[in-house]
């Protein structure tokens, strides 16, 4: 199958799809596609699920995956308006009644400090939908209290005193980072530079999956490519977030980047291979089929770093 059969396929795919191929893969600006987000398919689908109150599922963090959180999660991956006003007055109510006493947005429950993890995710989203820097500096605040020596972070750092940083909170961090300079803000911007550094190198240092120590693979589910990643860490998202990053080739991640090609189709398409259990407002693709999202994400990744996609 052709590169352009591969691009006819995932055109037919929602609109979100469209926008992103056209975007990153064909180098077209299409603000026609990204305004028909939110009337028509999974954006729309997920906007409907808004209650009067202004929140998703039950409250922000209550349950996975349904919360406000996680659905502001999918809906910036959706690439949706960044003006869409219902989104931003869900955005500016949590981050005015959610705060932690540390600064931090809060997940309520049992858990007393702010977790680093919802922090970085909750950054990527606010910043991505323009939130007032005002309400972003207190995230910022704490983000930053909860960099580990090691270069990244660990949202057990604050908790059980962690001493060695996680990839999971790390790219979540790394995202967060990311879209706030993205969309320039400026608010202690040299000190998230030099954590963001300090970062992607601690994921590089591991070769994005393997033990820095033994050389071992961390964890097998970091090798699976599901969608949408939620919290977890897997190379398909430390890949598509280097090259969102315009991060320079490393060849520390070739080992990653190896293995995300071995595990192209024969049909040159890559499958959705697992889903994180949970409640779910609907299901955008199934698991073992070939998958839109993971295609796009990885032929994306190929073309950042100059390797063929075909």
């Amino acid at each position: 199958m052709e590169r352009s059969e591969i691009i006819n396929w995932l055109l037919e795919g929602d609109v979100s799809i469209q926008y992103q191929v056209y975007r990153d893969l064909l180098s077209e600006e299409h603000e026609d596609l990204r305004d028909r987000i939110e009337n028509e398919g999974w954006g729309a689908k997920y906007l409907s699920k808004r209650r009067d109150n202004g929140h998703w599922g039950i409250k922000f963090y209550q349950p996975k995956w349904t919360s406000s959180h996680y659905t502001l999660c999918d809906l910036r991956n959706l690439c949706i308006s960044p003006e869409q006003s219902l989104i931003r007055e869900s955005i500016d109510m949590i981050a005015s009644h959610e705060k932690g006493h540390d600064g931090g947005i809060h997940p309520a429950g049992n858990i007393s400090n702010s977790d680093a993890c919802i922090n970085g995710m909750f950054l990527n989203y606010a910043s991505y939908f323009k939130t007032d820097e005002e309400k972003l500096k207190p995230i910022i605040d704490f983000i930053l209290s909860q960099r580990m020596k090691d270069g990244g972070f660990n949202c057990r750092l604050n908790r059980s005193g962690a001493v060695h940083s996680s990839l999971h909170t790390t790219i979540n961090v790394l995202e967060g980072i990311t879209e706030y300079e993205y969309n320039s803000y400026t608010y202690r911007l040299e000190e998230l530079k030099q954590a963001e550094k300090a970062s992607k190198e601690f994921i590089l240092q591991h070769q994005l999956f393997m033990s820095d120590k033994t050389g071992e693979i961390i964890h097998k589910n970091f090798l699976k490519f599901p969608y949408p990643g939620r919290w977890r860490y897997d190379i398909i998202r430390a890949l598509d977030y280097f090259q969102y990053s315009n991060t320079k080739w490393d060849d520390r991640m070739k080992p990653a980047l190896d293995i995300l090609i071995n595990k192209r189709g024969k049909d040159k398409k890559w499958k959705l291979q697992a889903n994180h259990k949970g409640e779910l407002h609907f299901e955008m693709e199934k698991v073992g089929k070939p998958s839109r999202w993971n295609t796009l994400r990885a032929l994306r990744i190929l073309r950042h770093f100059g390797f063929s996609d075909n």
